[in-house]
């Protein structure tokens, strides 16, 4: 499998991109945004002029989409032009219930659909050390492996379809819990006379250790919250995501729902566009 196409070439479809280029795949990419794809084209990918185009050149399709609307939409229109046996692999974050509907109706055209959300960011994504959890139908998982060796660090397969991203939803709530905890204790910290620098230090060292601060901290630290990692509209998107999964499945969600508002204030006092570590600088204004 070396014919690739990638729809939608932001911070981690357009690293994905430039990462199968690299590892020497066929890369056909169509983003709305064309400056994303006339840097890819600069390096040797196919520009498309439609997602239909990207269905006739692929073997694969990988989604790096905003929202579950526009998922829907667009594998709708990939239907029409993916031959049969062909895969969609939908690497954005996305509801768990429109995931096993797509994947029902890409299976009725014989389609193989995949929900493969990722962990790692746009480095990861840069660097081929993403990390992969797949759901699906376990005995097409093995295909897929040449091609996540290539741009993961990391996979593995979940479960059936609608596992992974029961698995991002639950891991980005997690996330984002401990952003705020560390914005919090930092905060809290330095008020009472510890530089950041010394709590930081002394949190990895300690059982408070958490990627999340290798990860997020320096933002913190740096009060550089306009170096998008994540943005929180997209983290307060995916916790809408999460706390609806969690209604269906009637769990408790005491702390989801403090976690959720916050960043919805958060979002609406201007932040949205900002790094998810602006969290700390909406709490610094309150």
């Amino acid at each position: 499998m070396k014919n690739i196409g990638v729809i939608g070439c932001g911070l981690m479809g357009g690293g994905i991109a430039k990462t199968l280029l690299r590892e020497g795949f066929n890369v056909t990419v169509f983003d709305i945004n064309k400056n994303n794809t006339n840097l890819l084209a600069e390096m040797g990918a196919i520009e498309a002029k439609n997602v239909q185009e990207i269905g006739l050149k692929s073997e694969a399709v990988i989604l790096s989409l905003p929202s579950p609307e526009i998922i829907k939409e667009t594998v709708t229109e990939i239907l029409k032009t993916l031959p049969k046996g062909h895969m969609i692999l939908d690497m954005s974050t996305n509801d768990v219930e429109m995931t096993r509907q797509l994947h029902t109706t890409c299976l009725e055209k014989d389609i193989i659909f995949f929900d493969c959300p990722l962990s790692g960011g746009p480095q990861g994504a840069e660097n081929g050390e993403l990390i992969i959890f797949c759901g699906g139908d376990e005995n097409h998982y093995t295909r897929l492996r040449p091609l996540f060796d290539s741009i993961g660090e990391y996979d593995e397969y979940v479960g059936p379809s609608g596992s992974g991203q029961i698995i991002k939803l639950c891991h980005n709530m997690l996330v984002a819990g401990i952003i705020h905890l560390l914005s919090e204790t930092l905060m809290t910290g330095e008020q009472a006379g510890v530089s950041m620098e010394k709590l930081a230090n002394i949190f990895q060292k300690g059982t408070g250790h958490t990627r999340v601060m290798n990860v997020f901290g320096p933002n913190i630290l740096n009060q550089t919250f306009d170096q998008v990692k994540f943005s929180l509209n997209h983290m307060t998107k995916d916790l809408s995501l999460y706390m609806n999964l969690a209604d269906n499945v009637h769990s408790p969600t005491m702390m989801s729902q403090k976690i959720h508002q916050i960043y919805r204030d958060a979002q609406s006092n201007g932040k949205g566009e900002m790094d998810s570590t602006a969290i700390y600088q909406w709490l610094k204004s309150l």
